[in-house]
């Protein structure tokens, strides 16, 4: 069981979530693309994702200009919500500084897209965020897994399942990318990652 932390907060700019199920089951899975770049950014700004709070594992630490804590949930995707609420609480944020990585089936395999409010578009994750934050107005990251092969594919099942060989690659550069947009976020703002990232294609200087 994870436990709040007892000590004082500190200066927190940003909170950065990934989303995924914890466990080893699903590790590889499309649903979990939010904790890939919630490693990769970890690594990328020397911020150890290893405390225990929040029903959350977290790290605190600089992320360039900005001081950043990078959470990923531990309450299973549909309840994301509960420990992101507590966070933000915590650390008394709006919403507004909370930036939401997270898996999207709507979007093509590869694709990247940034948004900065909305709804939750089918994903629950997402919902459980609206619903316990009570608000809307939250950047997202969302990383494309593609759709199910068939209309009669269980949805639940896609997204539990994991890439094929000849996807991996398609998608760890989109984790990259994803990773990227958040930096942009923190450094130039919403719009301007959105501006730089949302194209269909990753621009030049991108790959």
């Amino acid at each position: 069981m994870f436990l709040r932390r007892k000590t004082g907060p500190g200066p927190v700019d940003w909170v950065v979530a990934g989303l995924g199920n914890p466990g080893a089951r699903y590790e590889r899975t499309r649903h979990n693309v939010g904790f890939w770049a919630l490693d990769a950014l970890s690594e990328t700004w020397g911020i150890p994702v290893g405390k225990s709070g929040f029903n959350a594992l977290y790290g605190l630490g600089a992320a360039g200009e900005t001081r950043a804590l990078l959470i990923k949930p531990q309450t299973f995707m549909n309840r994301s919500g509960e420990s992101l609420r507590d966070c933000l609480a915590y650390y008394k944020l709006p919403p507004a500084r909370l930036i939401v990585v997270h898996d999207d089936v709507s979007l093509p395999l590869g694709r990247v897209r940034v948004r900065g409010q909305g709804s939750d578009g089918g994903h629950n994750g997402v919902k459980s965020i609206l619903c316990h934050c009570r608000c809307d107005a939250f950047p997202r990251v969302k990383i494309g897994v593609g759709a199910p092969p068939r209309p009669d594919f269980d949805l639940a099942d896609w997204v539990l399942g994991g890439f094929a060989a000849a996807e991996l690659p398609v998608a760890r550069e989109a984790v990259a990318r994803a990773c990227a947009a958040v930096a942009e976020i923190l450094r130039g703002g919403v719009e301007s990652a959105m501006n730089r990232y949302n194209a269909a294609e990753p621009a030049r200087g991108d790959r």
